[in-house]
């Protein structure tokens, strides 16, 4: 298991949001694993997506991308995964593999992010450039959801 990333402390907002998008896979896998009512699941989904991590990809595009050159690779994939998870939450493929694969999206998209972009923004941002990141966010608690699905009775 690699060791705890160390982010600097005007990305660490940011950072407390992807494991809030990581919970979010943890809980389409439980819903899966549970084999609770897919139309349940994506309710959640859905729900998460409008209060949580659309605003999430917005901040990141408007605010932390754009400190690295256009046309740089790291963040044309990022805009790459950002465009092809907004088809997934939209999509109306049969639900069980739109799920699973929001789920595995999610998860690869973020450890990208943390391991691999975060890292190139941290080398080449100034901290201005840094300081005005966490001024700009306001993080995106999650609220409770009332059906905890994933949580087995």
């Amino acid at each position: 298991m690699p060791s705890p990333i160390k982010r600097h402390p005007d990305l660490q907002p940011v950072s407390r949001e992807h494991h809030h998008g990581l919970l979010l896979s943890f809980k389409i896998r439980q819903g899966i694993k549970y084999d609770i009512d897919p139309k349940r699941v994506k309710k959640y989904v859905d729900w998460f997506w409008a209060n949580h991590l659309e605003q999430h990809f917005e901040f990141e595009e408007q605010y932390i991308f754009p400190i690295l050159p256009v046309g740089n690779e790291l963040v044309e994939k990022a805009l790459a995964d950002h465009k092809h998870l907004k088809q997934l939450f939209a999509s109306d493929d049969p639900l069980e593999e739109v799920l699973s694969e929001i789920e595995a999206g999610i998860v690869a998209h973020i450890r990208f992010e943390e391991r691999v972009l975060f890292q190139e923004v941290e080398k080449v941002a100034n901290e201005e450039q840094l300081a005005h990141i966490k001024e700009m966010h306001e993080l995106i608690a999650p609220e409770e959801w009332p059906d905890e699905f994933w949580n087995k009775k």
